[in-house]
């Protein structure tokens, strides 16, 4: 896959937010009227585009009747010994980052760190949203 495109509200706050996970900003570049920019990291490459009049996104995590795309998916099982201490991290550098970046909310976690046999393989299993509520899942192998 060459990328995932994410539509936010406002791509200086996305970027800052997701530079906190671990991507970096390859391309800037603008998509008919709007700025975007390519981020490769944690294995992959999003593309962030702003959309100059915002509605608000589907509660795709909470809503069970929301059908289409659902999240972005993060192995860290190279990356860090369990999801608790990551997330904690996560949070303390969202909440350094808040004063310096107007209007950055507070690390959202939508689930906090848990085990999923899925297959034949304990993974466990966490969920987060970006700025614009887009459920993030990260995962890491247990065994």
């Amino acid at each position: 896959m060459h990328h995932a495109s994410i539509r936010t509200a406002d791509i200086h706050q996305a970027i800052a937010f997701y530079e906190q996970l671990g991507f970096t900003v390859n391309e800037r570049f603008t998509t008919g009227y709007t700025l975007a920019c390519w981020m490769t990291g944690l294995g992959g490459r999003i593309e962030l585009i702003q959309i100059p009049e915002p509605k608000p996104a589907p509660d795709a995590f909470n809503d069970e009747h929301y059908v289409g795309y659902y999240h972005l998916s993060f192995d860290l099982t190279d990356s860090t010994p369990n999801l608790s201490s990551w997330l904690a991290e996560l949070e303390q550098k969202i909440n350094t980052l808040r004063p310096s970046v107007d209007k950055i909310a507070p690390l959202k976690v939508l689930l906090q760190p848990e085990q999923q046999m899925i297959g034949d393989r304990l993974y466990e299993v966490a969920f987060i949203a970006d700025l614009d509520g887009l459920p993030l899942e990260f995962i890491r192998i247990i065994n």
